[in-house]
């Protein structure tokens, strides 16, 4: 049995949007070293480099929410076209900028532009994915970000040691190339460029007759409330995302931090330890969602959760490389189960006139994680050592699996306004 026999299945409209993430994650280098250019080339402290990622990531948290409300009305193609072209535009003019504070403001502006592309991007791919078929294109979607992280960031480490500046126009140059892209290709005719459509006839052509009869049944008898701040249950799952969130952004905060400094190991190994990571999701994820096509989200994000805890939480046991090579295989496999699988979690529950709207608070969470996570790792790491630390995200781990296990599928996710 051929493991990736399912991508034969994806539509064809997912692979040009998988596409377009290739090319343009390709060239992702500007922010990967935006606080190296900050100290190093502009000259500023590292505190004060370390503020413009802070801002980048304020702009990110309040972009989503807003950004998914109006691909909902403006149409989620051509919110990523104009994100796309606009932040290469942008990427362009950023190294001429030569007032500190006037970068933190850019910076803002920045963020909201280029993070608008990836609400938009995730509705669409629902909106053009059969309900079966959702976590194998969200794993492709995937597939085609690590595929791009493993290039951009190589070649601007390379970059940096001729002129910083070749970084902000290369990955210009990648994003604007990306959006030229979704303008020239030529997707399948029923492609919804707004997710304002009539989603579940198109999005259940490969089902059962019984089957679709309860898709539609379903579709129609859920009443969402009119702000998404009324929907306690969903609410309730962007809670529960959180504390396993923190402990996935340990990879760029305190684990590090623990390999390089505390334990003695170079640079280089750590950067061999992530490379196992990568090389894991870009040959295992797609097969393997494949594979839990038919599991319960449910299930998988508490399988996803539980095994990010103990990847991570290991690692208080035994201070061996080879363990923690170890330990980093375990927690790759529940980030491959557990991020496709909220994403499509999300998917199923939001409504379809409102998707890229309810994608766009999904994405949020992800950005407090971002800004919460690292920090909060190292200043455990810092005040209480590993030890504590590893422990810390075994439990917060645990925290997400537990109230994944109180929801109910069956009732709940067609009653999302109550709990």
């Amino acid at each position: 049995m051929n493991p990736w026999r399912g991508l034969k299945e994806i539509p064809h409209n997912i692979w040009i949007l998988a596409f377009a993430t290739l090319i343009n994650r390709s060239g992702t280098m500007v922010l990967p070293f935006l606080a190296l250019y900050m100290a190093k080339d502009f000259g500023v402290s590292a505190g004060s480099a370390g503020l413009v990622l802070a801002f980048y990531g304020f702009g990110a948290l309040f972009t989503a929410p807003i950004v998914g409300k109006l691909s909902d009305k403006l149409g989620a193609l051509r919110v990523m076209k104009l994100s796309l072209i606009a932040t290469g535009l942008m990427l362009f003019v950023y190294p001429f900028i030569t007032d500190y504070y006037l970068i933190l403001g850019y910076t803002v502006v920045w963020a909201v532009i280029s993070e608008a592309f990836r609400p938009a991007n995730l509705s669409l791919i629902s909106t053009e994915s059969e309900p079966a078929k959702r976590k194998t294109s969200f794993a492709l979607n995937r597939l085609a970000i690590n595929l791009g992280m493993s290039i951009g960031p190589v070649v601007g480490g390379i970059l940096t040691t001729i002129d910083f500046k070749l970084l902000f126009y290369v990955d210009g140059i990648t994003s604007v190339a990306a959006g030229l892209f979704l303008m020239i290709a030529k997707f399948d005719a029923h492609i919804n460029t707004s997710t304002t459509g009539n989603l579940v006839s198109e999005s259940i052509n490969d089902v059962s007759l019984s089957e679709k009869n309860e898709i539609r049944n379903q579709a129609s008898s859920i009443q969402h409330p009119a702000s998404i701040l009324k929907d306690k249950f969903f609410l309730f799952f962007l809670l529960s995302l959180i504390p396993v969130n923190i402990v996935f952004f340990q990879h760029i905060g305190g684990l590090p931090l623990y390999i390089v400094r505390d334990l003695g190991y170079s640079g280089a190994i750590f950067g061999f330890l992530s490379a196992i990571n990568t090389v894991i999701i870009i040959f295992v994820e797609v097969p393997l969602n494949n594979a839990m096509a038919h599991w319960d989200d449910r299930k998988a994000l508490a399988l996803g959760a539980i095994l990010c805890g103990i990847g991570f939480g290991l690692m208080a046991l035994w201070e061996n490389i080879y363990f923690i090579a170890f330990t980093i295989v375990i927690w790759t496999f529940g980030e491959m189960i557990f991020f496709p699988a909220s994403t499509s979690f999300t998917s199923s529950i939001s409504p379809e006139n409102r998707r890229g709207e309810y994608m766009g608070y999904f994405q949020m969470t992800f950005s407090i994680a971002l800004m919460l996570g690292p920090w909060l790792g190292t200043e455990i790491l810092d005040l209480f050592g590993a030890n504590t630390l590893w422990i810390f995200t075994f439990i917060f781990s645990l925290i997400s699996c537990f109230m994944f296990y109180f929801f109910n599928k069956k009732e709940k996710t067609l009653q999302p306004g109550h709990l």
